[in-house]
């Protein structure tokens, strides 16, 4: 009647599907290349539900939600 008592929307159980600054998908275990932070190539690492992007070179460990990009909601990586 008033919309008080709406069901709630259910959420994955898993981590969400990330992707690249060209729409393709990024698989855990995956090389990409950072456009930030000055990263390089990285690997890339899933922790319970969040991601890591891991520079090959340095050791650096950087999560995901720094790498969004704000007009396209991707990845500022691409993949290898």
């Amino acid at each position: 009647m008033f919309g008080w008592f709406k069901k709630k929307k259910q959420q994955k159980d898993g981590p969400r599907e990330i992707l690249d600054i060209n729409g393709m998908p990024i698989e855990v275990g995956g090389k990409v290349k950072a456009l930030r932070y000055d990263l390089g190539d990285c690997t890339v690492e899933l922790e319970g539900k969040e991601y890591f992007y891991v520079s090959v070179e340095t050791g650096q460990r950087v999560s995901y939600t720094k790498f969004f990009d704000a007009a396209t909601k991707n990845q500022k990586v691409e993949v290898i």
